[in-house]
């Protein structure tokens, strides 16, 4: 058997402490905004390359407000500048723990089925001893669909 990985129990109060953290979490930012893909990809995006452009516009703009129509809401501008700065640092905590746990259940999963293989390879290679011919047969059966 390959190296063990990971070996933890995770118990059913531990999963629901855990779900109840992220309903917490999506309780305090209700704001948050679906997107379609196809108004993910039609969105301009505020990036590395374009915040400081951003930020100094913004300054611009509250220093000689004059030139700007009148239904142009400066105050919006910066409440979302803010906002976009504000999630920033939750978008990477929260990205790094989704790599995290999309990287254990790949390795748990990965370890999970690679020991059901050894096991059918061994009920395979002794089954008509061991009397495990239905299982064969029928493990047999499912990899075949």
């Amino acid at each position: 058997m390959p190296a063990n990985r990971v070996s933890v129990d995770l118990s059913a109060a531990e999963q629901q402490e855990v779900m109840m953290a992220i309903a917490t979490i999506r309780r305090k930012l209700s704001f948050l905004v679906p997107m379609s893909p196809e108004e993910r990809r039609a969105t301009v995006r505020l990036g590395d390359r374009n915040r400081a452009f951003t930020r100094k516009v913004l300054e611009i703009a509250t220093q000689n407000s004059d030139f700007l129509p009148r239904s142009f809401d400066l105050e919006e501008m910066r409440h979302d500048l803010e906002l976009f700065e504000a999630l920033q640092p939750m978008l990477l905590a929260l990205t790094q723990l989704r790599e995290l746990i999309d990287d254990t259940a790949i390795a748990a999963g990965s370890e999970a089925y690679s020991a059901a293989l050894e096991v059918y390879h061994y009920a395979e290679a002794n089954g008509t001893v061991a009397g495990l011919s239905d299982f064969i047969e029928a493990i047999d059966q499912q990899f075949s669909q």
